[in-house]
């Protein structure tokens, strides 16, 4: 079997893994944030509900932290309560994002995730099965009832090769993009596997599992081998290891390869993710705002290289340049340790130097 179907298999509660068939399956963890966590609770004080039933069931507070009148903090004064009631970790404003921060703090190889956010696939870089889904869903799961899906396809796709200079985690789902557009994997469950995964880190990943849903995919799933053994262990958390890979001769229902040293750095234009064209063909056009972090560029090098970029220069004056660390803890990392150590990001910072001079920019 392939990882997505032992996933499945060994969370079954219900129904045959035939494809498009339904299927019910014992959910472990559950993420929500506090866009719709609110409605979460609200549910289950409607179902008289003592106790959540799941493993691990984290609420976070991520979306509407701005305090600009009564409503967001009283949100988040709920939120607090209910967690107290039913047994839920809350993690406060300014903790980070919720999709990392599960990520580095509660994910476990080998587990569920149902979450009420579209981004909950994240978690699928460290070989869970994670699943975004509406609240009343979540909800029910967090009483102990299983979630209900149909049997998705599984779509494997290879990587070999790996991501020349300038190019990121970023490019890779990005021309998964450029591929498929925004509908491409519906009714799919994506599976990454092959050589090119040895060169991608746990945090990379998470790019590309993160962005999965754009592409409308149920899920995306990476096993979970010696790299994501190396982030837990960096996290403290190594006991939470288990090996979780492909059999060998494991079949997909459908196939793709990308040779991660074909790829260029790409990026996806107005007004839709799937309008993705090569950055050289849109090199010169103006821009207005830049946007670094969140649970879609979560890394230490997302942070790194940009910043190295930018020392001892003047971002240009019509430019906002923002910048949204992914956690506190990485933001604490960036404090203590310097970009330049960053793997690879002095190499980046020279060419990009080199380059900025030919246009006489300092």
């Amino acid at each position: 079997m392939n990882v997505t179907q032992k996933l499945i298999q060994s969370h079954l509660m219900h129904g045959d893994m035939k494809p498009n068939e339904e299927i019910g399956i014992r959910i472990d963890q559950t993420l929500t944030q506090d866009a719709t966590g609110t409605l979460v609770m609200l549910e289950l004080e409607a179902m008289g509900l003592d106790r959540v039933k799941t493993e691990v069931s984290v609420q976070y507070v991520d979306h509407n932290i701005i305090q600009e009148d009564f409503k967001n903090p009283d949100d988040h004064l709920f939120l607090r309560s209910a967690c107290q009631r039913f047994g839920v970790w809350y993690s406060r404003p300014g903790n980070g994002v919720s999709h990392p921060c599960h990520q580095e703090n509660f994910g476990k190889p080998g587990k569920t995730l149902l979450g009420s956010d579209s981004h909950t696939p994240a978690a699928g870089a460290i070989g869970m099965l994670s699943i975004g889904a509406g609240g009343l869903e979540v909800a029910l799961a967090m009483a102990g009832e299983p979630f209900f899906t149909r049997m998705p396809l599984v779509w494997g796709v290879k990587l070999t090769g790996s991501l020349p200079d300038w190019v990121s985690a970023k490019d890779v789902i990005l021309e998964m993009l450029r591929r498929h557009g925004v509908e491409g994997a519906l009714g799919r469950i994506i599976e990454y596997y092959g050589p090119g995964l040895d060169t991608l880190s746990a945090m990379d990943r998470h790019v590309i599992a993160n962005m999965g849903a754009e592409l409308g995919a149920t899920s995306t799933v990476f096993p979970s081998d010696q790299e994501v053994r190396r982030f837990l262990r960096a996290w403290q958390r190594e006991e939470d290891w288990i090996e979780l890979i492909a059999d060998k001769g494991a079949t997909y229902d459908v196939y793709e390869e990308i040779d991660l040293a074909s790829l260029v750095p790409l990026i996806a234009m107005p007004s839709s993710p799937g309008n993705v064209r090569p950055v050289s063909e849109v090199a010169g056009e103006r821009i207005y705002q830049t946007y670094i972090g969140s649970s879609a560029n979560p890394g230490y090098r997302d942070l790194a290289v940009p910043a190295m970029m930018v020392q001892g220069r003047q971002v240009n004056d019509r430019v906002s340049f923002d910048i949204n660390p992914t956690s506190r803890a990485q933001l604490e990392t960036l404090k203590r340790h310097p970009a330049a150590h960053v793997s690879g990001a002095s190499r980046h910072v020279t060419a990009a130097s080199k380059v900025l001079a030919s246009r006489g920019i300092n």
